[in-house]
Formats: structure tokens, sequence, C-alpha cells
């Protein structure tokens, strides 16, 4: 889906065709759409960089344009690593700024619906710049869903017996982790960005770079904070588990010992031997008796060792 955004007295439009400080962005482009963005001067090696999952942070540098690689979070419930990252490559060449990725983000969401007031599709730097805190923001929005769902399954733990919530633990660490090398990545080049002049022009931006790399810092410290709470948790609650199995256990021993008193008193008085009191009017009441008196005794008896 290609995209032609600009600014003007009334807020965003979108534009059908490309003008002048317009922001061209395309998200899962289609080859039509791709060859678009080579027509207006983006490199062919650019676009592949952009949709390449693996792709790192980065920012490069020419006489005619600056091209900026840096990876934003994504939710994907349906995936078994529901939050990832993936490459955005920003392309500022010309009087134009164009973003391509592969996948479609809340970041483009808020930059289009006025949130920012200062922001301008002519200047291009500082849209980058805003494009910067809006994944870092998006990176904090999501490292507190992943609270949230972890304290759920951290409720759900505790009466468990089996895998699937450690399991489910286990993609939250391995979003987690994600999360922790993107972070980084970006943190260097960031910094990059921050040792050239090309941010330096207006008090503004320089006091906007320095928020993005506050937000970005605050983003890498809870994502380790969660980490390692993370991780602690599964530990303990691998041995949560180990015990709750351990308690069902001793309950059905238990269960299984208290059904077969009974079954033992009435397997010795079937016997085709004499036994005592087998005359006696009264001898099934007291073997019943007896039966009943032996269980309750063993019921008491495992109750008090907390077997129950």
């Amino acid at each position: 889906m290609l995209s032609i955004y600009k600014n003007t007295e009334s807020g965003f439009e979108t534009l059908d065709t490309i003008a002048n400080g317009a922001w061209v962005n395309v998200v899962g482009p289609s080859p039509d759409e791709i060859e678009k963005l080579v027509n207006w001067g983006m490199d062919m090696d650019y676009v592949n960089y952009s949709l390449d999952q693996d792709e790192m942070p980065r920012m490069e540098r020419d006489e005619d344009y600056t091209f900026i690689l840096l990876r934003i979070p994504i939710h994907q419930p349906d995936s078994d690593i529901p939050y990832n990252t993936v490459p955005l490559g920003i392309m500022i060449l010309g009087n134009k700024i164009m973003t391509v990725c592969r996948y479609d983000s809340d970041i483009f969401k808020s930059l289009t619906n006025g949130k920012h007031k200062q922001m301008k599709t002519g200047k291009r730097y500082r849209l980058t710049l805003y494009i910067f805190l809006e994944t870092a923001v998006r990176y904090l929005n999501l490292l507190r869903e992943i609270n949230r769902a972890t304290e759920l399954v951290e409720d759900r733990l505790q009466k468990s017996t089996q895998n699937r919530e450690l399991l489910e633990l286990l993609k939250y660490q391995k979003s987690l982790t994600y999360f922790a090398t993107a972070l980084r990545a970006n943190e260097v080049m960031m910094e990059r960005v921050q040792k050239t002049q090309l941010f330096n022009y207006y008090e503004e931006d320089q006091d906007l770079l320095e928020d993005v790399l506050t937000e970005n810092q605050q983003a890498i410290q809870m994502t380790s904070i969660n980490t390692e709470i993370l991780s602690s948790m599964m530990g303990a609650f691998a041995s949560v588990i180990s015990n709750n199995l351990n308690g069902v256990m001793k309950a059905l021993a238990a269960l299984t010992i208290i059904f077969n008193v009974p079954t033992i008193v009435a397997s010795f008085y079937g016997m085709n031997v004499y036994l005592p009191g087998e005359g006696h009017p009264l001898a099934y009441l007291g073997v019943m008796g007896l039966a009943l008196g032996l269980t309750a005794l063993a019921t008491v008896f495992f109750y008090k060792r907390n077997w129950f």
C-alpha cells in the first residue's frame, strides 16, 4: 500500500501524486509500487534492505540522499512470537522523504493523526526524528502490554500442573530478546545521527533528538528489567508446577489407600474359612463398622499431613 501525505493548513492531506515536501509511506509494497519508488529516485538496494527481515539499523549518507534503517516493534497475536521487530527504511531524497516497511504499524497512524503539531512533511529531518520518537514510544507501549500479559499468565501458573503457561512465557521472553537487540542497535544508529550536523540546524530538533535518545534508553532499561524478571519467574514457576504436580500425586495416593481399606477388610471376611464372629447376627454390621472406622482413621491421618 502506497500513501502520499502532505501538510496543509487544515492538517494532513492524502495526495494522488508525489509533490514537493511530500511524505511517501509504503507498507508491504507490490511490484508496481516498488517500481514507482525506484522511478522517484530510491535505489532498489535500499528498498530490498527495508524489506529484509534480518537487516540491522544503520545510516548511510551521500551528497544526494540520506538513508536510515531502524527496527520498529510490531504485534502479531497469531504468531509464535507475538511481539517482534521489523526494519523500517527512511530515505531522505531531495525535497521528499520516503518510508518503506513490510508491515503496517501504529507508528504511522500516530504520525498522521495530528498528534505532533510541529511535525511538517516539508521538514524532512524533523519528520525523521518524530518517526524515531514514535518508535521508542511504541516499544514502551508494547512492553507494558507484555507486562500485563505475563501477570495474567502468572496468575494461572500458581495452580497449573502443565507446561502450557511456561511455553507462553517463553514466547514473551523471545519477544523481549528481539526487543533488546533492536533497541540497542537503534541506539547506536541514533548516536551516529546525533553526531551528524543534519539534525542540528534547529534547536527544536536538537531537543527532540535528546528526547528520542532518552525514550529509547528508557525502553532499553525496561526491556532489561522485564527480561531478568521473566527469567527468574520462569525458573520459580517451573518449581511451582513440579510442586503442584507432587500435591496432585499425594492426593491421588491418599485416595487410593483410603478406598483400598474397605476392600482389604472385605477381602479378609470374604474368605471361605472359619472367621471369628461369623455366626453372630450383627457380624455384617461389625465388618462394615470396622471398614468405615479404618477408612475414617486413614482419612484423618492424611488430612493432618496435608495430603489433601
